[in-house]
């Protein structure tokens, strides 16, 4: 069995507060877009993972899909499988590739040993292995609360634009954008401004609100946003806890400056 985890964008990313649990709140829109790994899941007469792709820094036991088939073969008792991952979506970038990975797993253990599970109760192990992990099980654009694992349905629909993500090529971890935040209670309703106002008018207040810092400590991302605003782009920001930067447009531009320093993805959303 086969699927393509997929990775998202936040569309504006607010930290609301800081939680008793030492997690934050937060609002924010997440959106799905087409870039994606491979998961293969095979039977075997023992539990392996083999990476392939992009280099993780971790062993197996360490990643997250093996975690997560750990967490659900406690509750079922799974026999052991091989599974094997294409690693295409950076790691570290802010574009929740590794909860893909969980959330596309999950639903795949579901249908191959016919767990049975639901939406919900599917969502409830994923939450366990990662705070946006729950998102990708239905993986359609919702506004996000809590620790972003609280959604609320959005009608927002950009199918049609077009997409560039450019990676720096160095990661920022969770904790490192963390550390720089200040919690401000959001002053609008997001979901309200970001279906009615144009595209191109999110530039003017739809925000991410670790830019602030971390653009600070690395004036690299600075420079990207404002390169794909210069190219064309209708709004550009920085995805998640970064390190990863993107632009969304009519028409997609044929270069970007010093491309040959960036990882650089395009596609249609």
């Amino acid at each position: 069995m086969i699927s393509f985890p997929n990775a998202k964008i936040n569309l504006g990313l607010y930290i609301t507060e800081k939680r008793p649990d030492g997690y934050h709140n937060l609002v924010s829109c997440f959106y799905p877009v087409p870039l994606q790994d491979v998961l293969e899941i095979l039977p075997s007469e023992k539990l392996t993972l083999e990476i392939k792709g992009l280099a993780i820094d971790a062993s197996a036991e360490e990643n997250l899909c093996y975690k997560t088939y750990q967490l659900l073969s406690q509750a079922f008792a799974l026999p052991p499988i091989r599974m094997v991952l294409l690693k295409n979506i950076p790691m570290g970038a802010g574009l929740g590739g590794g909860s893909a990975d969980v959330a596309f797993l999950i639903k795949m253990l579901n249908e191959y040993f016919k767990l049975g599970l639901s939406r919900e109760q599917m969502q409830a192990y994923a939450s366990r292995l990662g705070s946006d992990c729950a998102f990708f099980i239905e993986n359609t654009p919702k506004i996000c609360l809590a620790k972003g694992d609280v959604f609320l349905p959005t009608d927002l629909n950009l199918k049609g634009k077009k997409i560039m993500i450019v990676y720096p090529d160095f990661a920022i971890s969770t904790a490192e954008a963390y550390k720089g935040v200040k919690p401000t209670p959001i002053s609008f309703d997001l979901q309200k401004a970001i279906e009615s106002s144009p595209l191109q008018e999110w530039k003017n207040w739809l925000k991410n609100q670790f830019e602030e810092h971390l653009f600070e400590k690395y004036p690299i991302l600075a420079e990207i946003k404002a390169q794909l605003y210069a190219k064309g782009a209708l709004y550009a920001s920085m995805t998640g806890s970064g390190s990863a930067i993107y632009g969304i447009f009519e028409n997609l531009p044929h270069s970007f400056p010093h491309s040959e320093k960036f990882w650089i993805w395009k596609g249609e959303m």
